[in-house]
């Protein structure tokens, strides 16, 4: 059974930083994209950053410059290192993993991330 597990989401101040871990279970790490995903109060979830299998990243250009994603497969864990946060940051921050080999896609449960001005 596959499990995704997002931790370090909370309340931070604008300017401020935190770091997402996202630790999964039940798949071969380093053969799935992991990326971080986010939706805000009546927003439709959209893509933050992506680390492929392959070693490649990409970051929307909203958080480009100042979101980090990386993975250390060892742990089978991704993680979303964000700096320089503002209050449109403010969103329900989710884990995704999907399959290089067949497309099968999984969620986590996601993580609050609440920017105060």
């Amino acid at each position: 059974q596959v499990q995704l597990g997002e931790s370090g989401g909370g309340l931070v101040q604008a300017g401020g930083s935190l770091r997402l871990s996202c630790a999964a279970s039940g798949l071969i790490f380093s053969m799935f994209h992991m990326g971080w995903y986010r939706q805000a109060p009546g927003k439709q979830r959209e893509l933050v950053a992506v680390s492929t299998s392959g070693g490649s990243t990409n970051y929307a250009d909203s958080v480009k410059a100042r979101f980090t994603i990386s993975r250390d497969n060892a742990k089978n864990t991704v993680y979303l290192q964000m700096n320089s946060l503002n209050p449109e940051d403010t969103a329900v921050y989710y884990c995704n993993a999907k399959s290089a080999l067949n497309g099968v896609l999984y969620w986590g449960q996601g993580t609050q991330v609440t920017v105060s001005s």
